[in-house]
Parts: structure tokens; C-alpha cells; sequence
């Protein structure tokens, strides 16, 4: 980049910013930056980015660019800077001009956040004109994706746009010395959106009434409907177990976990383990469910919450409704601990018009708290945990306050739009070197769903300005996900690339932390299920290659999974099935043996014996699942990976002290495991010690085999990725001993290691632009 000075020593450029650059304030910057330089000029949101025009002295307009890197606004995130000079043309003053909406372009609009202290402050002062303003926000807060219709970010494409600013908000959103300047969600109580409460059979309440009547509701055990930024929750005082109880039996919730809410940090720290890490993720602008260790005896959460998990989810309050929901000084007392948990019924998408949530929650909900602001994305909340090991970050559902932040790619990518899989769907679109994640769909299966999937599509293509030309899937061919695929290959005359499930796993880790096109892995794929290339179910794989191809090293010895998703419903039988591949008997004293009724044995038995309606699997997510059974601790599932935590919940008291492990046999044969496991039950050896040592016995076969892989073929990068590896003590143990030997260790942190992350290693096996045909082996041990 050049620049020239005219006569007169008077420089202009036009600046293009790229990035996260709209609804964060940054023409309000500009033009406060401009004006402390002495520049004038202009400034604009184009769909490029946003662009200005400087003219002033050479050293200003140099400063001027510096700082548009160096000290951008809190919110957002400068990918590049270009310019270029231009003609001075002595204008006088700096303005900001309206947007320009035509052309392509790649703008990026910020995640949704949580609000900021100083309209916190104002929330709680009675001399401010926007106390107790549900939708109070400012230009370093609240909701941006969600309400966006189109690019470039302006209140007229934003659901804000039905809402006439009045005279006082005006004043603000037009004064560069405002915090509200150019601040598209700005309102207040005159002009706003506004707050109702319906109560079937009773009379529709608004403003602070439906406020203090959805308080009432909550403290006498009532179960809301409460309108957030993305979607509905579904809301309940988490110490009451009888409205606990209740929401989970109406929801069809079966035994898994349910979020919460707390008032404030204090309050997460009598539910939790809550270290210095822990709790700046809390409390950061993201405002995530985070993933706590629970305290034994937390008065405040029913036992209903979240039986049989070691941990707890636990969120603190990101929109002032939120902060009002808890109530601010002088209010009546109230819930400290809300259960929060998306607003929909199991196995639906959360519910985000207002219509739909009095219909699809009747049932479920005693009382709807909404507003009039549309919901134009839905975006549930994301889900994190934090390595107890010193590992970081990891995001297990990337969704709101992420979503839809890019990912910068290692490898140039044709536009393309990634599919994922079945379970806990989400897509990626990408082109160039950058890739954008959906929200956080769900498990495909209902119409409900598939529409959800198509809207998050098309959202992510208008907001990116990004028509692709391929599409990548799974190779399952029962995958809801792929069929789509197929029906849109077919539609619009484009190429279908099908990805392998353990390779886009690994893929996906890799792209992750930035690995290039050469790079070879020892990729360590564990979860529950995935479409093998021999129609096995593959889920225990050891793949060593790249982006450009792998070979299967080796896996989980095979054993039969009888009946599908009965097999996997009832971890029992596949105990069984397990010990039968092992050669071990079913005696009767073995818990997942008196767990069948004799009529199951007896068709569990010829079912194996003769492969009727089973299928081979490696997975390791099955194994778990079998053992968690086989010591007596899970025997049938309501949700998914039920057995799995249990299993390591069960752990957890014996895990420091207890460093013995079980060995695996060759490669990965568990036979000597389950072998050794039945004799511990026999010896009387407690649980928690056969599970930590079943753990540790999967970390040191891990760390075995890569050393194996490593000798034959050099390669010194172990990637960590599937499901399985939500397991903390797995991951660390993994970790741990990977390190120690030597290995680089890739493991997920912005990225989900389950199916969540799928669909970024489908995009950059299928859409790279260097990309050769994939030349897969099935090799192996």
C-alpha cells in the first residue's frame, strides 16, 4: 500500500476494514478518531466492510490507519485494513453517510453479548430514564445476530426497524459523544419493545406488572416461558423439586441434565468448583453455559436437576430481562437459581416465534413471558467446559455468543456449505480461507428440524454473501442430513462430495489449530457412531494421514451391536454383546446380566448367535456405554451418552489416588480389560476404582498405539477428536501421556469435538482448492 502527498502537503485515502466491523460501533470510532486527528472526510457501512474517507495531514491519515488495528472497539475483530490514495477535496468535517447495500461482499456482523456493566448500571439507577428497561443495550452490547435481516448492519435490516426511534433516543443514536451513537438496537421505555405476560385464563399483564406477576409465578413453583435473544427457555426455580419434577416430565426430558441460572458468581460458587478460569468465562461477554463440577449437598439445586451427572451447567444472567428476572433492590425475594433450558419440546429445535411458543409449549409452560422484538436467527445458547488439566477452553456447543464469529482456515477452500451429521447438527459454510458456523441446530429427525437447518442455510449465505457451488456431507447413507444434500445437489445442478465421519473428525481438529495441506496426524477418532467404509459402525479409530487422505492404523476390536438403536438404548445388551466377542460368560452375577429379563437373554443370545438385526461396531462410545452396565452403574439410557457420564462420574472419588489401569490386549482388543474388570467385581473391588482403572486403561492404550503408529510411519502429532473425548478424565489422561512421550497434541477448543465440529472437516476434506482425489485405504490392523 502507497501513498502520495498532494502540493499543499494534504493527504486523503479511502480506507476498506474487513471483519467483524458492523453493530460494534465502529463508524461511531471512526468518526471520534477522525475528529481527535483532525481528518475530515466520511464514513460508511458497505457490504465489504466499512469504508472511509481521511484528508488531512500525511501524519494524521498514517496515525489514523494504525489505530484502526491497534485500538478498535471492544466488539470487534479487524481482519484487514487496505487503502488507497485518492484526490483531496477539502471537505469540511467528518459525517457518516448512510449504507450502501449493493455488490457482493464478506462483512462479518458480531455475535450476540451479554450487557455491559455501564447499561447494568443504568438498569439498576431510579434517576436514569432507562431503569428497569428490559431491552436496555448500547453499542458495546446485546443482541446483533439474532435481529439482523440483511447486510449491511442498519436498523433497517435489523427486526428493530418497526420500532420509530423517539426524540431523546434520536438525540443519542446521532451524537458522536454518546455510547448509544449509531447503536442500531438502541431504545427505551417510550419506544421500545414491550414486555407481556400471558397466563392462560387470566388477563394479559405488560411493562412491569408482567415483570413483577412472571416473579410471583416463579417463586410459587411455576413453570415460564421466557422470550431470550435467540429463542424461548423454559424457566423454573431449580430448588423447588416439585417444579424441577415437573418440567421434566412435561419437556419428555427422561434423566438428562438441565442448565441453570444463577444471580450472580457467588451464587455459581455455592453450586460449584468455580476456579479463576471458570469464572472469567463465566462472566466474560459470551456468557456461555459452563460445565461445573458439582459441590456435594448445593442446598439450591433439586436433586432433579441433574441426577447422575458430576457436573452441573451452570449461566450467569446476559440481558437485562434476565437481571430483572432476579430481581433488583427493593424487589420482593425471589428464585436465586433458575433452571434455564431451551424452550421446546425433546428433540425439537428451540421455539423463536411467538405464535409457535403458545402452541408447541402449551403443556409444558404455565405462563409465557415475551416481547414484541422479532427473533430473526435462532442461536441457543453455547455450551464450554474448562480443562481441569490447564487445557483451556473447550466449546461443546458453539452457538450463541460465537456464532457467527468466522474461523480462519489453513487451506483456501472452494465456496461450499457442509452439512454435518445427524446429532447435534450444525453447518459450515466457507470459501477463500475462512469458514462460518450455523447455531447450534440439533438432532435431525422432524420436519421442525429440517426447516430449521434449511433457515440457518440461507441466513448464513445472506449474511456472508456467499453462494456456494458444492456441497459436502457424511457417507451415512441413512443421514437425514445427507439426504438433504442430495435433494439440493440435485436441485441446483451442484457436486456432492461424501466425507468419511472419523476423517472429518480429525479434519476438523486439524483446521482447527491451523495445520496446512502437507501436514500428516495421528488422528485418535472416539465416539459413539459413524458410518465405516466396510458398513461397519466405526467409533474406536486410530487414522493417520491428512487432508488429502488417511489410513485406518488400526481400531476397536469389533463386536457385534445388536438391534441398532436398541443396542444403544440399552447398554446392557451390549455388555453382553461385548462379553460374548471377548469369550467371557454371562453369569448371573454380573449386574448386566440380572438386568435382562430371561426372555431378553434368551433373544439377546440367538440374536447374536446368529447376526440377526446386528451390525459390527469399533465404537468406543459402545464400550463405555458396556462397561458402565457391565459394573452395574447404567444398564438403560434416557439420554445420550447417560452411561458414559455416569461412568465417569462414578470415577471422579477414586481418580486421585488410584493410578492402576487395565490393559488392553493387541491393539485395541478390550477382551482383557472386560476379563479383568469381572474379576475386580468378584474381588469386591469398588466401583469407583474399576472405573477410574477402565479410564486409565483407554488413555494407556491410546498413548500405545500412537507410539506404534509413530514408529511405522514418523509421524509426531496426535489429534484428539469425537465425542468420547467430552470425557475430562479421558481427555487429560490422553493428553498427559501423549505429551510425555513426545507428541504435539492437538485437542478442540473453539471448535466442538463431537458432531458439532463434523461439518469443519467435511468442508476442508471436500471443498479445498489444491484438492486431489482422495486416495482412502482401508488398511490397517
Amino acid at each position: 500500500m502507497t501513498s502520495t502527498t498532494t502540493a499543499q502537503g494534504t493527504e486523503r485515502r479511502r480506507v476498506t476494514v474487513r471483519g467483524t466491523v458492523q453493530g460494534v460501533g465502529f463508524r461511531p470510532f471512526v468518526h471520534r478518531l477522525a475528529g481527535e486527528l483532525g481528518l475530515s472526510g466520511h464514513v460508511r457501512n458497505g457490504v465489504a466492510g466499512v469504508v472511509a474517507e481521511v484528508e488531512g495531514s500525511p501524519e494524521a491519515v498514517a496515525g489514523f490507519c494504525r489505530a484502526l488495528t491497534e485500538r478498535p472497539p471492544p466488539l470487534a475483530d479487524v481482519r484487514e485494513v487496505s487503502y488507497e490514495t485518492v484526490p483531496a477535496v477539502g471537505d469540511a468535517g467528518f459525517v457518516i453517510h448512510p449504507s450502501e447495500g449493493d455488490g457482493p461482499g464478506r462483512t462479518l456482523i458480531p455475535p450476540d453479548t451479554a450487557t455491559c456493566e455501564d447499561c447494568l448500571r443504568e438498569l439498576a439507577d431510579p434517576a436514569d430514564r432507562r431503569h428497569r428497561h428490559p431491552f436496555i443495550t448500547c453499542t458495546h452490547c446485546g443482541p446483533r445476530f439474532t435481529i439482523s435481516t440483511a447486510l449491511p448492519y442498519d436498523r433497517a435490516t435489523t427486526t428493530m426497524a418497526v420500532f420509530p426511534l423517539c426524540r431523546d433516543c434520536a438525540t443519542e443514536y446521532a451524537d458522536p459523544a454518546d455510547r448509544r451513537f449509531h447503536a442500531q438496537p438502541v431504545a427505551c421505555h417510550d419506544c421500545g419493545p414491550r414486555l407481556r405476560l400471558t397466563v392462560p385464563g387470566s388477563r394479559p399483564r405488560e411493562g412491569e406488572a408482567a415483570l413483577a406477576q412472571a416473579r410471583r409465578l416463579l417463586a410459587e413453583g411455576a413453570v415460564l416461558a421466557v422470550k431470550g435473544l435467540g429463542g424461548y427457555h423454559l424457566a423454573c426455580d431449580a430448588g423447588d423439586e416439585r417444579a424441577v419434577t415437573a418440567l421434566r416430565s412435561r419437556k419428555e426430558r427422561g434423566g438428562k441434565p438441565f442448565a441453570v441460572m444463577c444471580a450472580d458468581p457467588a451464587g455459581a460458587e455455592r453450586l460449584a468448583h468455580v476456579g479463576p478460569e471458570e469464572r472469567a468465562v463465566l462472566t466474560g461477554r459470551r456468557r456461555p453455559i459452563v460445565l461445573l463440577r458439582r459441590r456435594e449437598g448445593a442446598r439450591e439445586l433439586a436433586e432433579a436437576v441433574c441426577p447422575g451427572s458430576p457436573d452441573v451447567g451452570v449461566m450467569l444472567p446476559y440481558t437485562p430481562l434476565h437481571r430483572l428476572l432476579f430481581g433488583l433492590p427493593g424487589d420482593p425475594p425471589g428464585p436465586r437459581v433458575l433452571v434455564m433450558t431451551s424452550g421446546n419440546r425433546s428433540g425439537e429445535p428451540i421455539v423463536t416465534d411467538d405464535g409457535e411458543a403458545l402452541e408447541r409449549l402449551a403443556g409444558i409452560a404455565d405462563a409465557w413471558l415475551w416481547h414484541d422484538r422479532m427473533i430473526e436467527a435462532p442461536c441457543d445458547d453455547s455450551v464450554v467446559r474448562v480443562r481441569p488439566d490447564g487445557g483451556g477452553e473447550v466449546v461443546l456447543r458453539r452457538s450463541r455468543g460465537h456464532v457467527p464469529q468466522p474461523l480462519a482456515l489453513p487451506v483456501a477452500v472452494d465456496a461450499a456449505l457442509a452439512v454435518g451429521g445427524d446429532l447435534k447438527n450444525a453447518l459450515c459454510l466457507g470459501a477463500e480461507g475462512s469458514a462460518w458456523f450455523s447455531p447450534h441446530i440439533g438432532d435431525m429427525g422432524d420436519l421442525a428440524t429440517v426447516r430449521a437447518f434449511e433457515g440457518a442455510a440461507g441466513r448464513l449465505r445472506a449474511l456472508t454473501g456467499i453462494e456456494h457451488g458444492l456441497l459436502a456431507a457424511d457417507r451415512h447413507p441413512g443421514y437425514h442430513s445427507a439426504r438433504w444434500a442430495r435433494r439440493a445437489a440435485d436441485a441446483g445442478g451442484l457436486p456432492l462430495r461424501l466425507v468419511q465421519h472419523h476423517h472429518a473428525h480429525v479434519a476438523s481438529v486439524m483446521a482447527e489449530h491451523g495445520l496446512d495441506a502437507g501436514a500428516t496426524v495421528i488422528g485418535v477418532a472416539f465416539d459413539g457412531t459413524g458410518y465405516g467404509d466396510d458398513g461397519a459402525v466405526w467409533g474406536g479409530e486410530v487414522l493417520v494421514g491428512g487432508y488429502a487422505g488417511f489410513q485406518r492404523f488400526t481400531h476397536l476390536r469389533y463386536a457385534q451391536l445388536p438391534g441398532g438403536d436398541a443396542g444403544v438404548a440399552n447398554p446392557c445388551r451390549m455388555a453382553l454383546a461385548r462379553l460374548r466377542a471377548a469369550g467371557l460368560p454371562w453369569d448371573a452375577d454380573l449386574p448386566c446380566v440380572a438386568a435382562c429379563t430371561a426372555g431378553e437373554l434368551r433373544l439377546l443370545e440367538q440374536q447374536l448367535a446368529r447376526g440377526t438385526a446386528c451390525v459390527p461396531t469399533s465404537s468406543m462410545g459402545r464400550l463405555f456405554d458396556a462397561v458402565s452396565s457391565l459394573v452395574g452403574i447404567c444398564h438403560r439410557v434416557r439420554y445420550e451418552a447417560q452411561a458414559a457420564i455416569e461412568l465417569e462420574a462414578a470415577a471422579l472419588p477414586a481418580w486421585p489416588q488410584e493410578s492402576g489401569a487395565y490393559a488392553f490386549g493387541g491393539g485395541l482388543d478390550p477382551g482383557p480389560v472386560l476379563g479383568a474388570v469381572v474379576a475386580d467385581l468378584r474381588r469386591g473391588v469398588p466401583v469407583p476404582v474399576i472405573a477410574a482403572r477402565f479410564h486409565r486403561a483407554v488413555a494407556a492404550a491410546v498413548a500405545d498405539v500412537c507410539r506404534a503408529a509413530r514408529r511405522e510411519t514418523g509421524a509426531e502429532v496426535a489429534a484428539l477428536s469425537g465425542g468420547v473425548f467430552a470425557n475430562t478424565l479421558l481427555d487429560a489422561e490422553c493428553a498427559a501421556l501423549l505429551a510425555a512421550d513426545g507428541f504435539t497434541v492437538l485437542r478442540h477448543r473453539r471448535v466442538p469435538p463431537n458432531d458439532g465440529g463434523l461439518a469443519l472437516g467435511q468442508l476442508v476434506l471436500a471443498a479445498r482448492t489444491d484438492r486431489s482425489e482422495l486416495h482412502e485405504r482401508q488398511g490397517g490392523r
